[in-house]
């Protein structure tokens, strides 16, 4: 799921990008100056009287938020950034890690910047203009509703409201980024709050499942179960409904009794019905049904549900398959995964799903060899490794005709060279050739 976070952080950051192009970005003591401005009309009684008032308070307060960054912005390249900073010039530069992950950090007078293969990945202020200039923004909107009781500035209190939620929502993947979860939790709960503000009104889908998310990784089990059984209550089950696999996942860890388990399989079910090519949904049904003891028919006659309902779709069998598969029934699973093609000879999946199969009995195999002493049996086991090994190579090389998508095509690459470099040493020159030839499909 930080996939759907870091998917979610670059289109709030391109939506924040589209909205500064044109507009003149304000030095850090210009932006302090027109906050004192707008505070001192906003305390005098005539003044504070009028909407725009609070919509000029509201908008420096923005401009303070964006004035530390100058004119970088999340997604652009590193010549680019250098480019817009102008004389702004890091102090500093040096490697760090975070969350797993690896950065370029330079360091400014009141920033830093994370850069992540060439491209900004987040900015930190270190130094800011005020102290909450998001918060008080917010505030600073809701004074102008107040003082707006005939909604003649509806329309401008609402727009500024949008962008400020996609400020927030910004802030949010920073701190998340940096591996502050307790205050991206915070900004997303805030993004929430500004987006259902009148005269907006509107659901921020993205930030409730984000808020649900962080819980659930803080161990703030209730709150993520809350914000989840949000999300399906308005209609949100998030890519592929993820939202299923973790109100699950979250159900079970809150009541571990049998009862537990029952809410956590009723989820599932209802999201397989919906999602039938959700892995993460089915990988719990998987683990419900195995680890419960229970009839994994079950799994079968939703499967043969989603068949009737959608007899088309190549992914139901794909999906018929991996459950074969993860339950040991290899011959049961090859059969679904040939029924793929048979449906929709494009669909590489059901070619990936048999070399995979094939692909990881063979390391099973390698196991055993490794751990057998007698050198008959080792000889045996080497042999079927290889026999198993070589299984993989046609539904594999099949996928990577199909397949469009490039990644897909790399990752399918990676395990054709994997499987020709042990096989360098057989007498067919084709695994050699292989070699050669998928290592720089794969690079």
């Amino acid at each position: 799921m930080k996939r759907i976070l870091i998917a979610l952080a670059v289109l709030a950051s391109v939506q924040i990008a589209n909205a500064q192009v044109g507009t003149q970005q304000l030095s850090p003591e210009a932006a302090a100056k027109a906050v004192e401005s707008a505070k001192s009309a906003a305390d005098n009684p005539k003044k504070a009287a009028k909407p725009a008032t609070w919509l000029k308070l509201a908008e420096a307060y923005v401009n303070a938020y964006d004035a530390p960054a100058g004119n970088a912005l999340v997604g652009s390249s590193e010549a680019e950034v250098k480019l817009m900073m102008g004389n702004d010039k890091p102090t500093s530069t040096e490697q760090v890690q975070m969350n797993g992950n690896s950065y370029v950090k330079e360091i400014f007078s009141n920033k830093n910047l994370y850069f992540s293969g060439g491209k900004l990945a987040i900015i930190e202020v270190t130094k800011p203009v005020v102290e909450n200039p998001l918060e008080n923004a917010y505030d600073a909107y809701k004074k102008a509703a107040e003082a707006d009781p005939k909604g003649s500035k509806s329309k401008d209190i609402a727009n500024g409201l949008k962008a400020l939620n996609q400020k927030i929502v910004n802030e949010a993947y920073n701190k998340y980024g940096l591996g502050d979860l307790k205050s991206a939790e915070k900004y997303f709960g805030l993004a929430q709050e500004v987006m259902a503000e009148k005269p907006l009104s509107q659901i921020d889908t993205f930030s409730l499942y984000n808020s649900g998310f962080i819980a659930q990784q803080l161990g703030d089990l209730q709150v993520a179960k809350d914000a989840f059984e949000k999300c399906l209550k308005i209609g949100y089950a998030a890519e592929g409904g993820e939202v299923y696999s973790r109100i699950a996942d979250v159900a079970t860890k809150l009541d571990t009794s049998a009862a537990g388990q029952e809410v956590a399989r009723k989820y599932l079910e209802e999201g397989f019905t919906k999602y039938p090519e959700s892995q993460s949904i089915l990988i719990g049904l998987i683990n419900y049904y195995v680890s419960s003891g229970s009839n994994t028919d079950k799994l079968f006659e939703l499967l043969d549900q989603a068949k009737a309902k959608d007899p088309k779709n190549a992914s139901i069998y794909y999906v018929e398959g991996n459950v074969h598969s993860k339950l040991g029934e290899t011959e049961k699973a090859i059969e679904a995964y040939k029924k793929c093609s048979e449906i929709d000879p494009n669909y590489e999946y059901g070619y990936v799903g048999e070399g995979l199969l094939y692909f990881n009995q063979a390391v099973e195999l390698e196991k055993k060899a490794q751990d057998e002493l007698d050198d008959k049996k080792y000889v045996a086991l080497v042999q079927e490794f290889e026999k198993t090994l070589k299984k993989c190579v046609d539904p594999f090389e099949k996928a990577i005709e199909i397949t469009k998508d490039d990644q897909v095509k790399s990752s399918i690459a990676s395990y054709l060279k994997n499987i020709c470099y042990r096989l360098q040493d057989d007498p067919d020159p084709k695994y050699k050739q292989g070699y050669e030839k998928y290592s720089a499909m794969a690079n």
